[in-house]
């Protein structure tokens, strides 16, 4: 490239850099928003339940199913479940009712009746579902008694094992609420740099320099690509800051495949710079910060930068979701992060660098056009 080009590039980026907005809006505001947002909204990214601790009280009239009973209490003392016999004078539902315990059970050779505590509604449901493994035990038993006694009562008096048990695919692999406004706030502030690209040629004008610039010996070609080379840069070197601030600060995890996340912001930041070149020739001087102001925050609010809306599937909301541009790349970087979904991350920058070349073509010839800069 000609040395003009370099010379206009490297003005822009020391004429952004030295702007005290570029460090508060490109670096201070997503870092900011992360720890806020990030600190603030844990809760709503953790699928832990807390549960209290389990006390059933149960009256024994069950006969020939007393010796079981007593097998089946013992693996519920075995999973922290308290179980206690209802003394005789007591009501067992006014004890559940006033919150004594958790669930009541009459047990007897007809069944199992269960009353349950509105109050701890998790808790209570838990009992249920052992409670009514247990019947289905007994029940299966009793059909299999008739033919084959001794197999049965084999079966029954086995041990019952653990009544909960948990499984998952790759159960770690899902963002906290760190992990996913690390993410989000990047792809969002990487956005917000079309504002100071709306003003790479119409700054000119701004500053009374546009007339100096055209009477320069610089062709019209060299000055655009000059300055789509600096805010490029400017763009590209705020958010590998906030990238690694966030990951090496806020531990926000940005996968194994690190080099591709990178190459899905900077075909981003070409995207912003084309669109904030593009508003500038489209719309007026004010118009086009305003434009591009509304714009930013709809893709941001729908793009999920704000809060997640991963479970919007139907209606006119998943329709405007599916709109915003950053919910393309917010949903292929997370797809690459937790699932290695690569394919999915390369269609995303096709799509960045396809938008750029448009908007780009039609700045390019809008500039060709005007006869000063």
């Amino acid at each position: 490239l000609k040395v003009h080009i370099w010379n206009i590039a490297l003005k822009e980026i020391k004429l952004e850099l030295r702007d005290p907005r570029t460090f508060f809006f490109m670096l201070l505001f997503p870092i900011v928003l992360m720890l806020i947002l990030g600190t603030a909204l844990s809760n709503a990214f953790t699928d832990t339940v807390r549960v209290e601790e389990i006390h059933l009280l149960y009256k024994n009239d069950a006969g020939t199913l007393a010796p079981y009973w007593t097998d089946f209490l013992q693996n519920l003392e075995q999973e922290g479940i308290h179980a206690t016999g209802l003394t005789p004078g007591l009501d067992g539902r006014e004890q559940v009712q006033n919150g004594n315990y958790t669930a009541y059970a009459e047990i007897d050779d007809r069944g199992i009746r269960f009353y349950g505590n509105n109050r701890n509604t998790l808790e209570s449901n838990i009992l249920q579902g052992i409670l009514t493994a247990f019947a289905d035990r007994v029940n299966l038993t009793a059909a299999v008694m008739e033919e084959m006694p001794e197999a049965a009562q084999t079966a029954l008096a086995s041990d019952m094992g653990s009544f909960i048990q948990e499984s998952g695919l790759d159960p770690e692999r899902k963002p906290n609420s760190m992990d996913y406004y690390g993410l989000v706030m990047t792809t969002m502030i990487v956005l917000y740099g079309s504002l100071s690209a709306s003003m790479l040629i119409r700054g000119e004008t701004v500053r009374k320099t546009a007339l100096r610039l055209s009477a320069a010996p610089v062709r019209k070609s060299e000055i655009f690509t000059g300055k789509v080379i600096g805010g490029t840069f400017t763009n590209t070197f705020c958010f590998l800051i906030v990238v690694l601030f966030s990951k090496y600060v806020f531990h926000t995890n940005w996968g194994d495949h690190l080099g591709i996340v990178l190459l899905v912001l900077f075909s981003e930041v070409i995207m912003a710079v084309s669109l904030g070149l593009g508003f500038s020739f489209l719309f007026s001087e004010k118009a086009a910060t305003a434009v591009l102001m509304i714009f930013i925050q709809l893709a941001s609010f729908f793009g999920g930068a704000y809060f997640p809306l991963q479970e919007v599937e139907s209606g006119v909301m998943a329709q405007l979701i599916s709109l915003s541009p950053l919910y393309w790349i917010n949903n292929s970087l997370t797809e690459l992060i937790y699932n290695d979904a690569v394919q999915s991350a390369f269609a995303v920058i096709g799509l960045n660098l396809a938008a750029a070349a448009v908007l780009l073509v039609y700045s390019a010839f809008s500039m060709h056009r005007r006869e000063a800069v």
